[in-house]
């Protein structure tokens, strides 16, 4: 029954009706090509002086243009020889290929689409509960479902397309096909029992969609993306909790994880009012000390969670000696940065300058970071005024060698690869690398899957826009607080497990056992650092943990810790411009400034 459903749909629609008429007429042209033989065939029988019946001359067309030919019936005459040769061959392409073409074109494909289209899902069932509805699957989107999976979230993509639903549904994605500005399409994905609703689509249509879904659910958390600065007000106004300008996110991140030579931390995300930054040891006394003789904790009130080495990132040890190319993970207040920044980087020189590639929003964004912190830059930019806001722009290509040198290349201290493009960004990585083998290199990824590339490439850190989009995204779900330090490392929050109460807070058969490391212990409210040598109950705090994904799944399959844990009283840190509106309350309504930057 479903199958002739699905053939009455196929036949029924306007572009199908044109198809069947199509093949109707086809028909139409084979009984008068049949009437036309079998009455030709009377002439020549009778010039020839034999006569046959009106269904033997029928039979004799048909049996002749399907190339059966039983040789029953033939021919004497050299015309009747050439009429059946003229039937024969016209027959053949008729019957065996414009009919078995025009059936398969106009009548099989459209009632196996109308199929596909029918097994596309319209709903999701009404037991699904605390799923995630995403509205665009793109690089972004696909490392919050890979993260959703990992932690068990159930997601949904609406798609408009039934055969792109269908596909995606094929590689493993759960679908719904509706219309993406239509409010039935939203509670047929049950929105009003959703934890999210993330939108990647243009700013237009995101506002769209904003709106809509608030109109059905005026609670659930709603996050989009921004491509313009001017339209961040107005997805606020539509609904939005969080608007994400991932290209200032990206530059922001890359901006912040300049090592520089002057040995200042960065902040680079945080947990309440726990700040976590990173420094680096380069132009500082701290070259050659070890972290036990420093007693970083006990001199400023910071824990070093972890200590960098080129690619690497490894729990901090008390006896190994600072290198020029060691960075540390510093976790603590405000206060308390300001008070290592005095302590250990007095007399340090001043910043050497760092070299932009691509004038980009990304770009642009990490330049306005050098100016608030006072960091000399210069952007290599091909297209003239792109960056004209900037401190110094070289129009060229960065992939000339005067270009750079006109840059100040060789006094850099860093070389930030921002285009949009990875293969440019491999490009310029490599050729960067092997002019400068000693500075730092920070790129650009688009998509995951060229991270590991681009490290082979020479970067000494890559930023993928895909995780740190999905990392912002699920910070607004409230489902644990996540700060991405290397790429693929990051820090969180979990609940501490029976097991290790009372072990030793750095433990290494921990380590050694699924490949995290317990970084350091804070509050329930995940706000405060609680200073011990060893863990306490889970009545009392929780365990702030560092690890790649797959030790963080060892992590928690070994210690059977639950995958989603929702801080009480927690907020997400939001330290990167007007993304301000924390999930718990709805933003304040503000009317666009007409001044707004483009």
């Amino acid at each position: 029954m479903k199958s002739l459903a699905a053939l009455l749909g196929a036949l029924t629609s306007p572009l199908r009706r044109w198809n069947v008429r199509v093949v109707v007429w086809m028909l139409v042209g084979l009984l008068a090509m049949v009437a036309v033989y079998s009455a030709v065939f009377h002439q020549i029988m009778a010039a020839e002086g034999r006569a046959f019946s009106w269904p033997t001359s029928v039979y004799w067309t048909l049996t002749t243009m399907s190339t059966l030919g039983f040789g029953d019936i033939t021919f004497e005459s050299d015309l009747g020889r050439l009429f059946s040769v003229a039937v024969l061959t016209t027959g053949a392409l008729y019957i065996l290929v414009l009919m078995p073409f025009a059936f398969i074109q106009f009548i099989f494909v459209p009632w196996m689409d109308q199929r596909e289209t029918a097994r596309a899902p319209r709903r999701v069932p009404d037991d699904l509960r605390g799923h995630i509805v995403v509205t665009r699957l793109d690089s972004v989107t696909q490392a919050l479902i890979a993260r959703a999976k990992r932690s068990q979230v159930p997601h949904v993509v609406v798609v408009a397309d039934p055969k792109t639903a269908m596909a995606l549904h094929d590689e493993g994605y759960r679908t719904m096909v509706g219309p993406l500005d239509g409010p039935g399409t939203y509670r047929a994905a049950g929105v009003d029992r959703a934890a999210l609703v993330a939108t990647t689509q243009a700013d237009t249509t995101n506002t769209n969609i904003a709106f809509t879904v608030r109109e059905i659910n005026r609670g659930i958390p709603i996050v989009a993306t921004a491509n313009s600065a001017a339209s961040v007000d107005v997805l606020e106004l539509a609904g939005c909790d969080r608007v994400i300008e991932l290209a200032d996110i990206v530059g922001t991140a890359m901006a912040r994880r300049v090592l520089g030579t002057a040995g200042r931390a960065h902040v680079v995300g945080g947990f309440g009012a726990i700040l976590i930054a990173e420094a680096g040891i380069a132009g500082t006394r701290l070259i050659g000390e070890s972290l036990g003789a420093l007693d970083v904790e006990r001199q400023c009130g910071l824990t070093v969670l972890g200590v960098g080495e080129g690619e690497s990132l490894r729990p901090p040890d008390s006896n190994a000696r600072l290198s020029e190319h060691s960075l540390l993970v510093l976790a603590g207040s405000e206060e308390a940065l300001a008070a290592y920044d005095r302590s250990f980087c007095a007399g340090a020189r001043e910043e050497r300058p760092v070299i932009i590639l691509g004038g980009g929003r990304v770009g642009r964004a990490a330049a306005r970071v050098f100016d608030q912190d006072q960091v000399p830059y210069t952007i290599v930019e091909r297209t003239a005024g792109r960056a004209a806001n900037a401190a110094r722009v070289v129009h060229g290509d960065a992939a000339e060698l005067e270009v750079l040198r006109e840059a100040g290349l060789d006094e850099a201290a860093a070389i930030l690869v921002t285009t949009h493009e990875d293969d440019v960004n491999v490009y310029l990585t490599l050729y960067g690398r092997r002019l400068r083998p000693d500075v730092q290199i920070i790129a650009r990824a688009i998509h995951e899957r060229n991270v590991a590339t681009l490290h082979r490439a020479g970067a000494d850190s890559v930023l993928s826009y895909a995780v740190l989009g999905a990392t912002s995204i699920w910070n607004v779900l409230g489902l644990g607080h996540r700060v991405a330090l290397a790429e693929g490392i990051e820090l969180f929050t979990v609940p501490i497990p029976r097991q290790l109460v009372g072990r030793r807070l750095h433990d290494p058969d921990v380590l050694q056992d699924v490949g995290c490391h317990i970084a350091a212990v804070v509050d329930l409210d995940e706000t405060t650092l609680i200073p011990t040598a060893t863990i306490p109950s889970a009545a009392e705090a929780r365990l702030l943990v560092m690890g790649d994904r797959h030790s963080e799944r060892r992590f928690r399959e070994r210690f059977h810790t639950p995958n989603l844990t929702s801080p009480r009283g927690s907020r997400a840190w939001a330290p990167l411009g007007r993304n301000r509106s924390p999930v718990e309350r709805r933003p304040e309504r503000r009317t666009p400034r007409p001044d707004s930057p483009a």
